[in-house]
């Protein structure tokens, strides 16, 4: 049984990492050259809808609502609790330290071998 829920755990993570980077690809560039997409694992809300307290952490450190709602490019509410966010390295360690955040990392592209050939997934 652990073994089942480990392996949903890996498997869950993979597929947030594969939407965020999806998400990334489709979103607008900005003029930040240094930001970079980031996957925020939060606690579950209690009391309050994932995206609305998603946008509410986001907006404590990039100012406001509107800066947020810009920012985020996919709100995560079933197999885990997060979003996925262009972000800064200051902005990065800013929302590392908000209530309710759990982790902060980077998303990445990753490869699958699968025989001769090399996929690689956005």
């Amino acid at each position: 049984m652990q073994k089942t829920a480990f392996f949903l755990l890996i498997v869950s993570s993979l597929l947030i990492s594969l939407s965020a980077i999806r998400m990334a690809d489709e979103a607008p560039k900005s003029a930040d050259s240094s930001s970079a997409v980031h996957i925020i694992y939060t606690e579950k809300p209690e009391g309050e809808e994932p995206e609305a307290f998603h946008i509410r952490t986001l907006a404590s450190v990039l100012g406001s609502e509107d800066a947020a709602k810009e920012a985020l490019l996919y709100s995560y509410k079933n197999a885990a609790s997060g979003f996925s966010a262009k972000l800064t390295p200051e902005q990065v360690a800013e929302i590392s330290k908000q209530p309710g955040v759990l982790q902060v990392v980077p998303s990445r592209t990753l490869q699958l071998h699968s025989g001769s050939a090399t996929t690689r997934l956005h």
